[in-house]
């Protein structure tokens, strides 16, 4: 019998069995969403996209399936459609219900945990499609199979009703559509087009022979609805924005597209692809360009690793192995101080690797590193003894790779001397800080931010109206240097660009450290024309490209300060873009129609225009006693420095009123493309780029 104190003790803990919570079925998912797709935000929605189509494209990985069709219906709608062996639907021993409903229903249910169903696949857990039903408002599942069609719909993962046949069939296949649940994703649930339109082609050149089609019928209304009968949407003929992907070249296409903007430094693309033992295939294919950047793109049963792995390590030790043992045999390495490193090797190089296992472990549920142990070694020596070989065949791209890769360990030099030389003055430790840097008061990265600004003037208001606790202000002059083909030590001659080092506190290159960063928010506040447009890319290609962990880790934000002051009456209110002044004043109002007040004193410019008595506050009260409407005036900034010290603080600098975006990269090969487009050596690229959305352009004549 337990004792008072037993009693009050166990009361005042409150924790016994009775506070143990046991999840059924599906009921994780939806508590812990982030468990299973990483994020509730848009990269956890697109992930659901990914998880149905991987099960399609296993089924075309183990020669089952070759054609498949993503489809954006009305009504947030995903429509996903393979002609592979379809979903069993006959009926499961275990859980006595349809293998259909079992694996719509079940955490750890699927056909690849074992046995000869799969020989390589993305999945692993057997949770895919399952997690997609669950954190669904509606789903339905169609399967043709065996002469039949059959359906199952659900609702946050619970079956509206037993699998049922349907129809005949003679084809066979499966069809999930699926509307992601709003209370989940409350950041919205709009798919982004281009987003899966990258991805999808990035998988057809994973797969070779493999069929991909995309419909975006999200406008459409007649043909298109979910309960459509058809099993390819793209046979209705309505009129819809569509892609169709097909590569037979694989890998190699894959190199040729993304180098599609560079200028290779040889002709030929090296490709290997062979199995090992513990590995159903190793693929490897790379090509050096003429750049400054690496671009190495892993793949695990076709998943695509962005924080790489086991693969990754395999590849760049051969690589570097290979290249240096080459160099040496053949007298191009003259001592051992010429050796070349990692870095050396990865400048200007395109590479894709891929790897097909059919035991396969990843680094969580979202699959973004490869853990598989086996793969490091397959990968070395399969590439390794490959790309050895390939370097003895082809001499002359054997010469134009190690040239490549001696200037690049020339340039590491280089840097490393000029970095050293600022080092010995104590700047990169932070002990020197640029002249023009207003700091702030707060020694806490966490809660201090630097705005960066274009020029004095924008500089002088910025520092007079800012909160000096933990704002801290840093003038640019005028358009900094274009990093995007520029070598380390020519950058850290540029002043603004050193000044920019110097502020963050990280240093650069092979010494950056993100933990030394002085402040966790970067702003960059441009002027509102083209001027300032330019500077910001210029600004932005720099952290992109030698400071990527922050933008990563979401320390950079872009200003926004408003683009319009409207006086109406009393009333003050500032506006952001021209539809924001429209819809607030109506199509009446415009610069035209109005007083444009030009200078930042609004009562000099009144009486300029008009008698002094309509401008007076009693004149203004007496107009609107009268009926008659307040006159409205009108200022459109074009730079910040036409701001008042007060303004700027009210409209862009103040934490509780101001709007700032957090730049982000969301595709990264993607943004590498339009870095090498707008600010690379492709003259005739970005000429046609400037010509096809000049349309969309807006200019400050």
């Amino acid at each position: 019998m337990a004792t008072t104190k037993e009693k009050q003790e166990k009361k005042s803990t409150g924790y016994n069995a009775e506070s143990i919570t046991v999840l059924e079925g599906l009921e994780p998912v939806r508590k812990r969403p982030g468990m299973y797709i990483g994020t509730t935000g848009p990269d956890g929605l697109h992930h659901l996209i990914t998880e149905i189509f991987d099960n399609s494209r296993d089924e075309a990985m183990g020669g089952f399936a070759n054609d498949i069709e993503i489809a954006l219906l009305p009504g947030n709608r995903v429509r996903i459609t393979d002609n592979g062996r379809g979903v069993p639907v006959d009926m499961h021993k275990q859980t006595k219900v349809s293998a259909l409903e079992t694996i719509m229903t079940t955490l750890h249910a699927g056909g690849k945990f074992g046995g000869d169903s799969y020989k390589v696949s993305g999945g692993l857990h057997g949770v895919g499609a399952s997690v997609v039903n669950a954190l669904s408002i509606y789903c339905k599942v169609v399967v043709h199979k065996d002469g039949g069609v059959y359906v199952q719909e659900y609702s946050q993962g619970k079956r509206k009703a037993a699998v049922k046949k349907i129809a005949s069939s003679k084809l066979h296949g499966t069809i999930v559509t699926f509307e992601p649940d709003a209370e989940i994703f409350k950041e919205g649930v709009k798919f982004e087009w281009n987003r899966i339109v990258s991805h999808m082609r990035q998988q057809a050149y994973l797969v070779k022979s493999l069929r991909i089609s995309l419909i975006d019928a999200r406008e459409q209304i007649v043909g298109f609805g979910e309960d459509n009968e058809l099993f390819y949407l793209r046979e209705t003929g309505v009129d819809a924005p569509s892609y169709t992907f097909f590569f037979e070249g694989g890998l190699v296409s894959l190199i040729r597209f993304t180098n599609q903007l560079l200028k290779p430094i040889h002709k030929n693309i090296f490709y290997v692809e062979k199995k090992v033992e513990g590995v159903e295939s190793v693929e490897v294919a790379l090509q050096y360009a003429d750049d400054v950047s690496a671009r190495i793109l892993p793949f695990a049963n076709n998943i695509f690793n962005p924080e790489g792995g086991t693969h990754l390590t395999g590849f760049k030790t051969a690589l570097t192995r290979t290249l240096n043992t080459y160099a040496k045999n053949n007298n191009l390495s003259k001592n051992g101080e010429d050796t070349f490193t990692g870095d050396d090797v990865l400048e200007g190089l395109t590479a894709v690797i891929s790897v097909k296992l059919r035991e396969i472990q990843f680094e969580g549920q979202t699959k973004a590193k490869l853990g598989s142990v086996e793969a490091q070694s397959a990968v070395s020596t399969v590439f390794g003894d490959a790309f050895g070989a390939y370097l003895e065949e082809n001499p002359d791209d054997a010469k134009a790779m190690i040239n490549k890769v001696v200037l690049a360990m020339k340039a590491r030099k280089a840097a490393k001397a000029a970095k050293d030389s600022v080092l010995r003055k104590g700047a990169l430790e932070g002990m020197t800080l640029p002249g023009k840097l207003a700091d702030c008061q707060s020694s806490d990265p966490a809660e201090s931010e630097v705005f960066i600004v274009e020029g004095d003037s924008a500089g002088g208001t910025a520092k007079q109206g800012r909160d000096r606790k933990f704002q801290a202000i840093l003038p640019l002059r005028g358009k900094i240097l274009n990093i995007e083909r520029a070598r380390l030590d020519r950058m850290l001659g540029s002043e603004q660009i050193k000044n920019l080092v110097l502020a963050f506190g990280t240093a650069i290159g092979d010494t950056f450290d993100i933990s030394r960063l002085r402040y966790h928010k970067i702003i960059l506040a441009t002027d509102a024309d083209v001027d300032g447009a330019h500077i910001r890319t210029l600004i932005l290609t720099l952290l992109y490209r030698y400071f990527r962990p922050l933008v990563d880790n979401g320390h950079v934000y872009i200003a926004q300060p408003p683009l319009y002051k409207v006086k109406r009456g009393k009333e003050i209110m500032y506006f952001y873009s021209d539809e924001e002044k429209i819809k607030a004043l109506g199509n009446k109002y415009d610069e035209s129609q109005a007083i444009e007040a030009t200078d930042n004193d609004l009562q000099a410019a009144k009486d300029t225009l008009l008698e002094a008595a309509e401008f007076t506050e009693e004149g203004e009260e007496e107009a609107v006693k009268s009926g008659k409407e307040p006159k409205v005036y009108i200022q459109r900034y074009k730079g910040l420095g036409e701001m008042n010290a007060d303004e700027l603080w009210e409209t862009t600098m103040d934490p509780a009123k101001r709007i700032l975006k957090q730049v982000t990269v969301e595709d990264a090969q993607d943004a590498d493309k339009v870095f090498d487009m707008l600010m690379g050596d492709d003259v005739p690229a970005r000429k046609s780029f400037i010509q096809s959305n000049a349309k969309l352009a807006t200019l400050d004549i």
